[in-house]
């Protein structure tokens, strides 16, 4: 279907990128996959997606850096954070990037409907224009 939504997701855990590549996958989403931040970024610049899903604990790139490098390239858009945490806790890094416009995050390990309501949210709130004042 072409007009399915594209989604990357960016993980260096190859667990979590299969699985999240699958649930995705099942419920009608192109899928591509990074196992790295500058990987993904990388990747989104030659195919650019309609969300991105990203671990924030990764080598190379970390998740915050990696949203705020895309954000360079669409400003407005939607990611999820996810974190098993790492250092810190995975809280620490979560509320981080929760204070992100466009941001929801979900802790590890995580339920399938975790993902796909938030995928389903953020997506919904692009087509009505997510531009909500709070």
């Amino acid at each position: 279907m072409s007009d399915a939504k594209r989604i990357l997701v960016i993980d260096d855990e190859p667990t979590a990128l299969d699985v999240l590549r699958r649930i995705l996958e099942m419920n009608g989403y192109e899928v591509l996959v990074a196992t790295n931040g500058q990987e993904g970024v990388e990747l989104f610049q030659q195919h650019p997606c309609d969300l991105v899903i990203t671990d924030m604990v990764m080598p190379i790139k970390d998740g915050l850096q990696t949203i705020l490098d895309l954000r360079s390239y669409v400003p407005d858009l939607p990611v999820i954070a996810i974190s098993g945490g790492g250092a810190i806790s995975k809280e620490r890094y979560l509320a981080v990037a929760g204070y992100l416009n466009r941001v929801i995050t979900v802790a590890k390990p995580f339920a399938i409907k975790d993902i796909t309501e938030a995928v389903e949210k953020l997506l919904q709130d692009q087509m009505s224009g997510g531009s909500e004042e709070t």
